[in-house]
């Protein structure tokens, strides 16, 4: 059987879709959790997350979409589709949607919880953006 395949844009195209939607979809139930906050609090909560998110990205997701961008470079004219992810990305994946999940499931107040979730999810926006940097390079 033979592997689905995509030009190299496609799997830059598929990737960066990928950690925008997630980022965004992070983003938006945080938005929820902090409707009912007051204005100052609003203000720590949401500063605090975007100072998470910044550090995240500078010192964790940007080196991995790094590392993917070569890899994909690296990989044949036409790869396989799922190739805009290393196999062991899959995992990483399957593993930060387990503790997302439980997360929303833990005691943690929603506020608090939404710093996480501003941190991660504008990380994913922020460093995705690099693959759509990278769309005219293949």
């Amino acid at each position: 059987m033979k592997k689905p395949s995509a030009p190299k844009f496609i799997l830059l195209l598929i990737a960066g879709l990928m950690w925008v939607i997630v980022g965004a979809f992070l983003n938006r139930l945080a938005y929820h959790w902090l409707l009912n906050e007051k204005t100052f609090n609003l203000i720590i909560l949401i500063t605090s997350g975007l100072i998470l998110a910044f550090l995240i990205h500078f010192f964790g997701f940007s080196k991995i979409v790094s590392k993917n961008l070569k890899r994909i470079a690296e990989k044949p004219k036409k790869p396989c589709i799922f190739g805009f992810m290393s196999w062991k990305s899959y995992l990483i994946v399957i593993i930060m949607m387990t503790m997302g999940i439980y997360l929303r499931m833990s005691p943690i107040p929603k506020p608090y919880l939404a710093i996480i979730y501003i941190g991660i999810g504008t990380a994913l926006i922020l460093s995705g953006s690099k693959y759509f940097l990278n769309l005219k390079k293949v």
